[in-house]
Formats: C-alpha cells, structure tokens, sequence
C-alpha cells in the first residue's frame, strides 16, 4: 500500500479508537474508577496506545512515507527509537520495493514478519483457531439469562465474604441469593465459572474448565463473545485494525449488557436495568444476546482467516 492509501487509514483508526475510548478516559483522567468499562483495561491488559496503533494486517506490506528515508536514517543526538516508526516495531521487518523509477532511490516497505511472529505465537495461533473454529461451528445457547454475575456474589453476606465491586446490589444480598436459587445457572464459560462463589459452583449445569474451553464454547455466551478482543489484542500485528476495534467495540457493548443484566446497581452510570429476574428481562437479553451472536460469529470468521493468513507462511516453508 502506497502511503497516501495507508497513511489516511491510519488517522482514522487512531480517531476512532479514540472516540471508542472517550468514556473510559475521562474517567480515568478524573482519577475516578469505571465500574463497567475498566473491565476493558484491568481483565483484558492493554493500554490505549496500543488500541490506536494501526496494522494493515499480515500479507500486507506498506510502503514507507519519503521511500523510508527517515526511518534507515536514525537520529544519533536522539538514540531513543520513534514509538511511530513502524521499522522498530516488534516483528517487522523492511526490504525494498521495487518500484522505484529509473535514477531514483528505491523506496522501502514494511510489513510483518510473520515467520519471525509464528516463531514466538506460533501455538497461539494454532489454539485461538481451533478455539474459535470450533466456536463458530456450534448453535448459540440462550437460556443463562446472564447468571453468571449473580452467581459470582452468591451468598456473600453470609460467609462474610466482600462482594466483586464496590455497587450496591439491586435486590440486596438475600434477593441475590433467590435468583440464583429460583433459576437454573448454565454457564458455559470456564473464565466466567471460575469465578463463581463456593456455594455457587454446584448448582451451575455443566463444571467447565481449561481443557474443555474448545469443547463448550458456543456464541451465545456475551463474555466467549467478548473474548474475541483478547484474542486479537493476543494476535497482535497480525489483526488489522478495523478487525481489533470492531472487537473492541463488540465486548464494550457486551461489557454495558453484562453489567445492566448483573446484580449490580448501575444507574449512576445512566443504565437501564435489564431486570432478569422477570420474564419481560430475560427476553430483553435473549434479544441482545442472539444480537451479539451474530455479530460475534461475523468477527469470529474474519479472525480465523488471519490465523490462516499467518499460518501459510509455515505451510509454504521448505520442509
């Protein structure tokens, strides 16, 4: 890609990214907590600035501004690499173009080095494939009605336990605990599960773990959903950009569902309570739930195409 292609997309996605963020950051300038969006910077570690750094995406070589010139020619009064110099980034490399014209300097391209990215996220890639293969290959369920948060706090207060967050609980600690009681608990997720109260744990459905992630796993679960930003942030260079902020955006409005539907008070935060206690609650987020399963398995495809982009370079390596 020739930089008046790449250089207008680059800008774009940094304003986007930055627009997506807005919330969060203003809160965290006014040095005050999020109690729905730090999930996005605590659960899931990254840092803005890695959110607004654009990449093509593995295959796509771009070519640098001014041939390069800057980029092969480092300021000695300044050793300190240019964080926005992308020939000092992780696991790229530059060559030539090729293009140059009679009598002028060739310029020089950039792009990813992915037999040196497969050397160090190799199983990565190969896992997250299976994973979201295997995903995406399965019917969504649509009968947890978002349990899993209540099941996290179930009966705190009695073992005299302090609660996940600091919200005060909609219908207290005992009207907590009769949900859970009056309702089947099928969560499906391990990293959701693990998370649950001692007390909770043997009335969930199923008993996920580690090794049976693949085997569970289907698109109708919000936090398998937001997971697919984790596996991009993972993926690394490797995802375009557009891809890791359409994910971003995914498991932000999730992460709004998942706290509206929790037992949480969140209405200092302007939200609706999706009261799944009631009938009229758990068809609001069966709706939103079947919503974010389509857009789910939409990013789940486009992200197996860039394990399989990745994955080529090995395939057509000399054995």
């Amino acid at each position: 890609m020739l930089p008046e292609e790449w250089v207008p997309l680059a800008d774009a996605h940094t304003a986007r990214a930055d627009a997506l963020t807005a919330v969060w950051r203003a809160a965290r300038d006014a040095g005050r907590k999020h109690a729905i969006e730090d999930f996005l910077f605590t659960y899931y570690p990254t840092r803005i600035a890695h959110l607004r750094r654009w990449h093509p995406g593995a295959g796509v070589a771009l070519v640098l501004p001014d041939g390069g010139a800057g980029a092969l020619e480092p300021d000695t009064d300044d050793p300190a690499p240019d964080p926005e110099d992308r020939t000092t980034w992780r696991w790229h490399t530059t060559a030539p173009s090729g293009g140059a014209a009679e009598g002028s300097k060739t310029p020089q391209i950039v792009t990813l080095d992915r037999t040196a990215f497969l050397a160090d996220r190799g199983d990565t890639v190969r896992y997250v494939r299976e994973l979201l293969s295997a995903t995406a290959s399965r019917p969504g369920t649509f009968g947890c009605f978002g349990l899993h948060e209540w099941a996290m706090v179930y009966r705190d207060r009695e073992a005299g336990r302090d609660q996940r967050h600091p919200l005060p609980l909609r219908l207290g600690h005992a009207g907590t605990d009769t949900v859970v009681e009056a309702n089947p608990v099928r969560c499906s997720h391990f990293d959701a599960f693990r998370f649950f109260t001692p007390e909770a744990t043997g009335r969930n459905q199923l008993q996920p773990t580690r090794a049976t992630q693949v085997g569970l796993e289907q698109p109708g679960c919000l936090h398998a959903n937001m997971d697919l930003y984790k596996w991009c942030l993972k993926l690394g260079p490797a995802v375009p950009g557009d891809l890791l902020l359409d994910a971003f955006e995914l498991a932000r409005d999730i992460r709004w569902t998942d706290m509206a539907a929790s037992p949480y008070d969140v209405s200092e935060y302007g939200v609706a309570a999706v009261e799944i206690e009631t009938p009229h609650g758990k068809a609001e987020y069966v709706r939103r739930q079947r919503e974010y399963a389509q857009r789910s398995n939409d990013l789940r495809l486009r992200l197996i195409e860039v394990c399989d982009t990745v994955r080529r370079t090995w395939a057509a390596a000399p054995s």
